[in-house]
């Protein structure tokens, strides 16, 4: 049990270490940490699995990280293996899809790396603007929303929706982009945000000539249905890394508590080769 909370603990700081813009390629350049996320595809905690799509999501927001991603020894077949599980959850199965979708899209632009990955090329896709039926994208114009505490809060309360598949921060101007099931309204997505008492969400659409225009939601909460699929997160007091404050790096803060930080993933990862 210990080695699975070990699993968990480690993949959702790596998750949060990825979503910071600033450390993505040095998580990419480390031997150990990319080979390791690819492992957590095939755990069978399925927190686990969903934690390491959300850290590859955000790797490949990163178009110079997509050639080496791609390449991985075992990358693109396990992101085809999750997608097509029957077990797996919904919103699992079209994360897993987009993220192989994303990675395949560098195969036309940037040439072939082996043979075998020549025979799993498929049309590629732009992550965000995937015509996808069973999937739609919202932008979420978040006030409160102004450091990293408040960005955790906000993530908790997403991950608790069920139909969320995928969410991307820009911290600098307070927005949230969340992908989520066709199904699911948006007003959801602000009920729950609304649930965190310390922020508000209103929705930016496009206006007919093409400028952006914030649309408020209703003040009426509304029911949300939670993610009974997957186990919730290891709280943040549960997890071994939670004594180094550099673990989750913030945009603009020096590398070298990333760095160390990756060091001591790459040595677990090592060590559980298997779970």
């Amino acid at each position: 049990m210990s080695v699975e909370l070990d699993a968990l603990a480690v993949v959702n700081q790596l998750r949060d270490l990825a979503s910071d813009p600033l450390n993505r390629r040095a998580i990419v350049q480390d031997q150990g940490c990319l080979p390791g996320l690819i492992l957590f595809l095939d755990h069978p905690n399925p927190q686990v699995v969903h934690s390491a799509l959300l850290a590859l999501r955000y790797l490949a927001e990163c178009r110079t990280n997509r050639e080496k991603m791609r390449c991985e020894l075992g990358m693109m077949l396990s992101l085809q293996n999750v997608s097509q599980k029957t077990k797996t959850p919904g919103e699992t199965q079209l994360l897993a899809t987009e993220v192989y979708d994303l990675l395949q899209g560098t195969s036309t632009a940037d040439g072939d790396c082996t043979n075998e990955m020549n025979s799993r090329r498929r049309k590629a896709q732009f992550f965000l603007g995937a015509t996808n039926k069973r999937a739609k994208t919202v932008v979420l114009h978040i006030d409160g929303l102004d450091d990293t505490s408040r960005r955790s809060l906000c993530e908790d309360a997403l991950l608790k929706i069920k139909g969320v598949i995928s969410f991307t921060f820009q911290m600098a101007v307070q927005r949230c982009v969340v992908r989520i099931r066709s199904d699911l309204k948006a007003e959801a997505l602000a009920s729950a945000i609304s649930s965190t008492k310390v922020m508000k969400a209103q929705q930016v659409v496009k206006g007919e000539t093409g400028e952006e225009l914030l649309v408020p939601f209703q003040d009426s909460p509304v029911d949300v249905e939670e993610n009974t699929d997957l186990p919730d997160y290891l709280p943040e007091d549960e997890s071994p890394m939670k004594e180094q404050d550099k673990a989750v790096s913030r945009v603009g803060a020096h590398q070298d508590g990333a760095g160390n930080w990756l060091s001591t993933a790459a040595n677990f990862l090592s060590r559980s080769f298997y779970w």
